[in-house]
């Protein structure tokens, strides 16, 4: 595995790796992405194996040009009410944090889409990322570059301890900005989110109008049946530590009894304040930042975002026991830190539970 710079001739050479059939790991703004060329069956084979991902569990396409889509997806398959949908969501969100479901073009690789008519498209907008596409052949097929159902890396390192020599290169562009993967977003039969992200709902509807989101119930029955996804990120349980998560409602944090073997995700520096006295445990013995840490000082919700997986790795290697995380609010970006946090979690009920605050 070799290590790149972000300098042109260092993504140029990653770019040749990809087009020679190899694996080349890039940044995003939204979390590292383990690269494939898109129309190469065989690199797209190598992608799920290194994984460990499932077959039935389709990739997200990234492109660096507008021009790529019509080479990818049908047109003609969306009517004109789709279509202005469509016009408006690229507008606004393109590039950036924000994937969309469309019908694809025949050629594409059945593996690519699970064997579904559809396909998941993003135009990323780290500069790095739209270089290194550019570069290739314009489609690079990139899952998060991790085992498939743990922590999403969001630097270098993250990679290097998931997937070490499993890949062919791999370039350092230093810490990913947003911290989530991105929203994912079907327009067929009607806007619906399959995976909320680095783009939130209000968002969305700011632009387009009214978007339902998939229920909790669809990701059980998405988690139970061996049948392909529209959208990755869909399984009940993934992005977990190797250490047992638990995740609790704020009245039930803020009550818990501090552990010095446990460790604690708290939202905002209020919610740790308020636990500190509620646990009676002197401050100087508990806010060692092995075992306590807060996504955002002021209760920011895209700050939490992008902290969060930066945090469950550290936590993930403190030697804690286990990690006690606390639910943020169900909006802006925290609907997309929730639904990592149920989803790492060892306690459906309750997931289910914070799930239905926000049908």
């Amino acid at each position: 595995m070799i290590t790149l710079t972000n300098s042109p001739a260092d993504i140029k050479r990653a770019a040749k790796i990809l087009k020679d059939g190899g694996l080349a790991v890039f940044p995003t703004e939204t979390v590292y992405g383990l690269g494939a060329d898109a129309y190469n069956t065989q690199a797209l084979a190598k992608v799920f194996e290194v994984k460990g991902r499932p077959l039935f569990d389709p990739l997200i396409v990234h492109i660096a040009s507008l021009k790529t889509l019509d080479h990818l997806t049908c047109p003609d398959a969306l009517d004109s009410q789709r279509h202005q949908l469509l016009e408006k969501l690229v507008n606004v969100f393109w590039p950036g944090p924000l994937t969309l479901v469309l019908p694809k073009k025949p050629e594409l690789p059945g593996l690519l889409s699970a064997g579904l008519p559809t396909v998941a498209i993003r135009f990323p907008s780290h500069l790095i990322a739209q270089s290194l596409i550019s570069l290739s052949t314009g489609a690079v097929a990139a899952p998060s570059a991790n085992r498939f159902g743990r922590l999403s890396p969001t630097r270098a390192e993250h990679v290097v301890e998931s997937l070490g020599d499993n890949i062919d290169c791999i370039i350092d562009g230093g810490p990913c900005t947003v911290g989530v993967e991105s929203t994912v977003m079907e327009l067929i039969p009607a806007p619906r989110i399959l995976r909320p992200g680095g783009i939130s709902r209000e968002q969305l509807e700011e632009v387009i109008g009214p978007v339902a989101c998939c229920g909790f119930a669809e990701d059980i029955l998405c988690d139970q049946a061996d049948s392909a996804k529209p959208s990755p990120g869909m399984l009940q349980s993934h992005y977990a530590p190797e250490i047992p998560l638990f995740l609790h409602g704020h009245e039930e944090m803020a009550n818990l009894s501090y552990n010095g073997n446990e460790g604690y995700l708290f939202f905002s520096g209020k919610s740790r304040d308020v636990w500190l006295i509620n646990s009676t445990v002197q401050t100087d013995n508990c806010t060692k930042p092995k075992t306590i840490f807060v996504l955002s000082e002021s209760g920011d919700t895209t700050e939490a975002a992008a902290n969060l997986f930066e945090y469950l790795h550290i936590l993930n290697k403190s030697g804690a026991s286990c990690i006690h995380a606390e639910t943020l609010p169900e909006e802006g970006l925290g609907r997309a830190v929730n639904d990592r946090l149920r989803k790492a979690a060892q306690r459906p009920a309750l997931c289910a539970a914070q799930k239905a605050a926000d049908e």
